[in-house]
């Protein structure tokens, strides 16, 4: 694959903005920092933040066993998605494939971005209907998204579906892993240096606990990351986000302890939803929250939020009729969700 051959002409051509502190980065204590133009009264706060997020990504090549160069930070992952958009898409010529039912940010940002989206829907058994996307790929489909684990239907895809794809995807395969940590699977970062038009997505929001700084995670080749570099906004990630990542990275063992905890009453949650009569059918998860089909998705909603209860309705996404989507909550909320299912 040449990278070059997908990429957009203007960001080729296009010269990186270049901040104070991209500029200097020899920071050490005593020095005199008068290039940015910031208030110099000690705020905590009141200096730029570090514009590569260098310390967070030290610690995620540690975890992750990757270089530094294979990672870039944004502002949540939906940044993450939508600068690959500006990469490799060219509004209204380009295309991208998805793969409903999905993370529906791909669809929003294709129409943001002036891309058309191409959707594939899942066959029955919530995997990718393979044939079907390398038959409908033509010149201009330069992403495919795979979430695996995939939301809302929770399950990890076969890897020799995901394989096939990436290896007959005529572009940039993007592989979503929100959920992996929850995931009986590998992640696909085990293979990143396999294929040259892969990437994987993470975040911190999920089994971290940290959705509130909104930090997502780019893994790819060091020629895509250093695009995407190019084009993110200079101080992306904010000081504070920064500072309580890479306090959570260093307890890591608090977040393997955490996901064992969330999979084990995901476990025990399944179990009761099966006895309710009204669950039809409750899926297999690989992620930190259940589909379950009931017998009238809109009226079981409703009532739940009568009783303080606020879950997910997913009844108007492809082949999920009549289903609602439970994230595994603490025991009490479990329980207190399995009591007002019985209730009703």
């Amino acid at each position: 694959m040449k990278l070059e051959s997908l990429l957009r002409k203007n960001i080729r051509n296009l010269k990186a903005y270049s901040s104070a502190r991209d500029e200097y980065k020899d920071i050490t204590d005593g020095m005199v920092f008068i290039d940015a133009n910031e208030n110099p009264f000690n705020t905590d706060v009141n200096r730029y933040p570090d514009p590569q997020q260098s310390k967070v990504k030290e610690r995620l090549s540690q975890l992750k066993e990757l270089q530094v160069n294979q990672i870039l930070l944004g502002n949540g992952s939906d940044e993450v998605l939508d600068l690959i958009f500006r990469a490799f898409c060219e509004p209204n010529k380009d295309n991208v494939i998805a793969l409903p039912p999905t993370y529906g940010m791909y669809s929003v940002l294709a129409h943001l971005n002036a891309i058309e989206i191409l959707e594939i829907e899942l066959n029955s058994d919530f995997e990718p209907n393979v044939e079907k996307i390398i038959e409908v790929q033509n010149d201009n489909s330069k992403l495919l998204f795979i979430c695996s684990p995939n939301n809302p239907t929770a399950n990890s895809f076969q890897a020799k579906n995901i394989e096939r794809l990436i290896k007959s995807f005529n572009g940039i395969v993007v592989i979503d892993e929100a959920y992996i940590d929850f995931s009986e699977q590998d992640s696909w970062l085990s293979r990143l240096n396999d294929f040259p038009n892969l990437i994987v997505t993470q975040t911190l929001s999920k089994a971290y606990g940290l959705a509130g700084i909104r930090l997502g995670i780019c893994y790819a080749s060091k020629e895509i990351t250093s695009v995407l570099n190019k084009i993110k906004p200079p101080y992306n990630v904010n000081q504070l986000s920064q500072d309580k990542a890479l306090e959570r990275l260093n307890a890591i063992e608090d977040v393997k302890i955490e996901v064992k905890t969330v999979i084990s009453e995901r476990q025990k949650l399944a179990i009761a939803l099966k006895s309710i009569a009204l669950v039809k059918e409750v899926y297999p998860s690989n992620a930190n929250f259940l589909l379950v089909k009931v017998d009238d998705a809109n009226k079981r909603y409703l009532q739940l939020v009568e009783k303080g209860i606020v879950v997910r309705n997913r009844t108007n996404q492809p082949i999920c009729e009549n289903c609602l989507r439970f994230t595994v909550g603490t025991f009490a909320e479990n329980e207190k969700l399995i009591e007002s299912l019985k209730e009703l």
